[in-house]
């Protein structure tokens, strides 16, 4: 798309471009007036305090390859905003590397030590044979005795948030459910799960070293056990599994479950809780679900769109390519703001309407290539059930306070959403 001068004017709130009055962006205006290094992607705080829904609207639009300014000295890094470019580099596993990490964190740190052991941060045939390995406990027919235990949990929780007539659907519901189904697929004893939600959940705030680290002595001791008395679990799976003719690690075995809890539970949970937000924002969306005019599959794809959990994914280059016209060199950070694609309006009409009905909705909440999201089924499944009880239970979804977001430069969502289920009449 070719925009001229004026249609690439953009007026930017006062949130995002702190000036008195509006702001008009033009071709002849530097980087610094335009406001663009005044957001600073890796400070959680940006994503609390501004709307950057005209940030990213300009980005695609005019600097679809932007250099983000140094957080600190020599740590600069890209931000690819538009879909098209998402794809080519997800795709391109020969110029773009996952094993020095993933996150701004270690990205600009050095790298990731988990690189070459845990799935996400590796590649190559190791990641082919991993994740093969990993494979057979998210096939469909494994899945069978897990979506029984899921949909009977979802119907209990519900009926309870309904009964208790207000509920913190973040905390109530949507907490219970991702987590429950990710430690049956662990086999994560009852009296544990307590314990785990409430280190996944720290595990992206303030406390988050010390959160890591209790996950990861946690299922160092649940692999030992599993390596002994095996169960029909992921654990299990790992512990006797082999990757290149060799059985894993402790430290991979490890890594893996300490991935799998954090990213079976909090993808889907924020999904959930901005879906049930966008319900009460949106009723005539809700009211076409509740009454079958759109379908709980369409519904599930445009959840994962509107609310991209996961707001961006990162890679390093290892060897020079061009994308978009920008030259990569060797060492460079580039990350991928699926937030931003999903909102492409080259790909999607109306990006910024919440449409149930949407299709076609190529969506990259999950990722793309060789690294598209292991447990994207699964989340689908968990959706599903979430929605599938929502429409047969509830009338209407009410807010009840102020939604609280969490704080994180990676993940976007809520921690409390205060809401009223209104339950559908009998026979309704």
């Amino acid at each position: 798309m070719t925009l001229n001068r004026v249609e690439r004017t953009l007026v930017v709130s006062e949130l995002l471009f702190p000036v008195s009055g509006a702001v008009v962006i033009t071709d002849e205006m530097t980087t610094e007036q335009r406001g663009l290094d005044t957001v600073n992607l890796a400070d959680p705080d940006t994503f609390l305090e501004q709307d950057l829904t005209g940030y990213w609207r300009y980005l695609r639009a005019s600097r679809p390859v932007h250099r983000h300014a140094e957080i600190a000295p020599g740590k600069a890094f890209w931000v690819l905003s538009r879909h098209a470019d998402l794809l080519t580099v997800y795709r391109d596993t020969e110029h773009f590397t996952s094993e020095r990490g993933n996150l701004l964190e270690t990205l600009l740190s050095g790298g990731d030590s988990a690189g070459g052991r845990m799935l996400v941060v590796t590649d190559g045939e190791r990641h082919r044979q991993l994740r093969r390995l990993l494979s057979q406990a998210f096939a469909p027919r494994a899945l069978r005795v897990v979506i029984d235990r899921l949909q009977v949990a979802v119907r209990r929780l519900l009926r309870e948030a309904i009964e208790a007539g207000t509920c913190d659907f973040a905390a109530d519901v949507a907490a219970r459910i991702p987590l429950a189904t990710i430690c049956d697929l662990l086999d994560v004893p009852d009296a544990d799960r307590a314990r785990v939600l409430e280190w996944t959940t720290a595990a992206h705030g303030p406390q988050a070293a010390l959160a890591i680290n209790d996950i990861l002595l946690y299922f160092a001791g649940l692999a030992r056990q599993r390596r002994d008395t095996p169960h029909a679990d992921v654990v299990s799976l790992l512990a006797a599994g082999e990757v290149a003719g060799a059985p894993l690690t402790d430290d991979e075995v490890i890594l893996n479950c300490y991935s799998l809890i954090l990213g079976g539970n909090e993808t889907t949970r924020l999904s959930m809780i901005g879906g049930v937000l966008a319900f009460a924002e949106h009723p005539a969306q809700w009211a076409a679900l509740r009454d079958g005019d759109v379908t709980v599959a369409g519904a599930v794809e445009e959840i994962l769109r509107w609310t991209s959990p996961t707001m961006y994914m990162g890679r390093t280059v290892v060897s020079e390519v061009v994308v978009n016209g920008t030259r990569f060199v060797p060492g460079d950070v580039v990350t991928l703001w699926n937030v931003s694609a999903n909102h492409d309006e080259e790909v999607f009409t109306r990006p910024e309407v919440f449409d149930l009905a949407r299709t076609p909705n190529p969506h990259v909440t999950f990722g793309h290539g060789p690294h598209f999201c292991l447990g994207a089924h699964l989340t689908r499944v968990e959706l599903t059930a979430l929605l599938e009880g929502l429409r047969s239970a509830v009338d209407a979804v009410e807010l009840r306070g102020e939604p609280v977001r969490i704080s994180s430069n990676m993940l976007t969502g809520y921690r409390s959403l205060p809401v009223a289920l209104r339950p559908r009449a009998a026979g309704g």
